[in-house]
């Protein structure tokens, strides 16, 4: 198997926040994630370090539509490459005015600084894939896991003993401890874990997060995060059953989540840069609308 190139984006100049990954083939290049368009330069000087150009990208395989993983996806479309995409995110990136949209009612003016821009992707470069579909590109084979519990829309992809995970793998910066990204409005956690379920199935020896890069002992990370999983949720349940707003929610959470990661050692700066893969604000409505739709009998 070819090597893969772990490729950091720099997002908000910040190292191992967003990661894309780099595999090259008979087919030419490979590349899991496209992180968003905000960070395209860093990704362009990235690949052009591998002694590529952004043009020898012929396929490019997303986890899910949040801007953070498929935002500049349409960059390499307009050089010809190939959007693989699970069928229920395939419209939106058909056309992405209704995800900016709505993105832009949690971000406001603050779109283009975090995100960049996203313009829609042709129809005959986008390949809808679903679970146990096989992808062939060259000599590789990526086999597809239909992963939801963060976003409906959610693959994850097997080559060989290796799974990209996405965000249904969670957040891990190198040694540190592994967190769950919950915004809103897809977070399931019985869907969550039975995809965990499905990796663990799959006795992979190594997971590629794109929070961020390669993982292994892949059994203790799902065990791990299944249990922050139920703690975090848990931790949202009284204030949801007292129907206190997210807006008094959310310091509080934020100073939880911190103390957290205080109590296993990490920096204030190691703390930023899990702040910049997985804003922990965003868990508090994510999670809130989990106890919601629960509630109403919708999950």
């Amino acid at each position: 198997m070819s090597k893969i190139k772990v490729l950091d984006l720099q997002f908000l100049d910040t190292k191992k926040a967003i990661g894309s990954f780099l595999i090259p083939s008979e087919e030419g290049l490979i590349l899991i994630e496209s992180g968003p368009e905000s960070t395209y330069k860093h990704l362009q000087s990235a690949i052009e370090n591998e002694g590529f150009n952004v043009e020898d990208v012929k396929h490019v395989l997303l986890t899910h539509i949040h801007f953070d993983h498929a935002g500049a996806a349409w960059k390499f479309a307009e050089f010809g490459a190939k959007i693989y995409v699970h069928p229920k995110g395939y419209s939106h990136m058909l056309d992405p005015e209704k995800l900016w949209n709505s993105a832009k009612m949690i971000y406001g003016d603050d779109m283009d600084r975090l995100w960049g821009k996203m313009q829609p992707i042709p129809e005959n470069l986008l390949i809808q894939v679903d679970d146990n579909d096989i992808i062939t590109i060259g000599e590789h084979q990526f086999k597809v896991i239909y992963t939801p519990g963060h976003a409906v829309h959610h693959n994850s992809y097997r080559l060989g003993d290796i799974i990209f995970t996405g965000d249904v793998g969670g957040v891990k910066i190198g040694n540190h401890p592994i967190v769950p990204p919950c915004p809103p409005p897809d977070i399931n956690l019985e869907l969550w874990k039975s995809s965990l379920d499905k990796l663990d199935a799959e006795n992979a020896k190594v997971f590629y997060l794109t929070h961020f890069g390669r993982q292994e002992n892949v059994l203790e990370l799902t065990q791990e995060l299944r249990i922050i999983l139920d703690d975090w949720a848990n931790w949202i349940k009284p204030y949801f059953d007292e129907g206190i707003s997210a807006e008094e929610i959310t310091p509080k959470f934020m100073a939880y989540t911190k103390s957290q990661f205080q109590k296993k050692g990490l920096s204030e700066e190691e703390i930023q840069i899990y702040e910049y893969a997985n804003p922990s604000w965003m868990s508090v409505s994510g999670l809130l609308r989990y106890w919601k739709l629960k509630k109403e009998g919708r999950i």
